[in-house]
C-alpha cells in the first residue's frame, strides 16, 4: 500500500511537502482536508492536527524504524529525496551546502514565517503598522535577493543568475517557494515594483512550471467523497 498524504491545497507547509514528493518521484495517495473538518484517522495518528501528515502502512520504512508517520513538511521533503534525488537537490557531494540550506530554511520557518503572519494581519485589517511589519519581513527577502543576484559564468561565457546556496538549484528552492509566494501576494501591487527583480524572476519561473501546477492541483475532499487520489496524477 502506498503512503497516504493528508494535505491542504494552499497551506505552505503542505505545498512544500507535495513539491518534495513530486521532485523525488514518490508515489503517494493524497487525502485533501479542511482545517474545520479534520479526518479522525488523521487526528488519531497526528494529534497536533496540522498538515502535512505522511502515513506509512508499514512502520519499517527507511526514514525511521520506530515511526509510522512523518508530520513535519521538511522531514517529508528529506525523506522523499533520500529515497530518490534525480536532480541532486540535496547536493550530495557538497555536505556544507546541505547544512547551509537547512539553516536558511530554519530561519524561514522560525523567523520569517511568524513575521509574515504579522504582516498579513496588518494588511488585512489596514493597521497603521503595515509598512513597519513589511520592512521586518524584507530583512529576509533582501537576503534572498542578494543570494540570487550573484552571477556566474558558464563554460560558454554566458552569465546566469546565482542560487540560494552553492552553484546550482537545491531543495531549498522548493522549501522556500510557498512562503515567498505568500509574501508576494500580501500586497501584489507593491511587490511587482519592489527592488527584488531576481527574486521575482525566480518566483515567476517556479509558478509557471509544470511541477508547480501538479503540486497545486485541486483534489476532492476526502471526507466528502472517500475517493482515493494520487499526487501528481493527470
Amino acid at each position: 500500500m502506498l503512503p497516504i498524504l493528508y494535505s491542504l491545497q494552499h497551506c505552505p507547509y503542505a505545498m512544500r511537502a507535495r513539491l518534495g514528493l513530486l521532485m523525488a518521484q514518490q508515489q503517494v495517495m493524497l487525502r485533501a482536508i479542511t482545517m474545520k473538518n479534520k479526518p479522525k484517522e488523521m487526528l488519531a495518528i497526528s494529534p497536533k492536527g496540522t498538515v502535512p501528515v505522511l502515513v506509512f502502512a508499514d512502520a519499517l520504512h527507511k526514514f525511521s524504524i520506530n515511526s509510522k508517520v512523518i508530520d513535519e513538511s521538511l522531514d517529508i521533503m528529506l525523506w522523499a529525496l533520500q529515497q530518490n534525488d534525480p536532480d541532486d537537490l540535496l547536493h550530495k557531494d557538497s555536505p556544507n551546502d546541505l547544512v547551509a540550506m537547512l539553516n536558511l530554511i530554519k530561519r524561514n520557518d522560525k523567523q520569517f514565517k511568524p513575521q509574515l503572519e504579522i504582516y498579513k494581519k496588518a494588511k488585512r485589517f489596514h493597521l497603521e503598522n503595515e509598512l513597519d511589519e513589511r520592512k521586518k519581513c524584507e530583512n529576509f527577502i533582501a537576503e534572498l535577493e542578494q543570494r540570487l543576484s550573484k552571477t556566474s559564468s558558464n563554460s560558454n561565457g554566458e552569465i546566469s543568475s546565482g542560487y540560494f546556496v552553492g552553484n546550482k538549484p537545491g531543495f531549498i528552492d522548493y522549501a522556500l517557494l510557498p512562503f515567498v509566494r505568500q509574501f508576494s501576494k500580501v500586497n501584489r501591487a507593491w511587490f511587482v515594483q519592489a527592488p527584488y527583480p531576481n527574486l521575482r524572476a525566480w518566483l515567476e519561473g517556479h509558478l509557471q512550471s509544470r511541477l508547480y501546477s501538479k503540486a497545486m492541483a485541486k483534489y476532492p475532499l476526502w471526507l466528502d467523497e472517500q475517493k482515493e487520489c494520487f499526487l501528481g496524477e493527470d
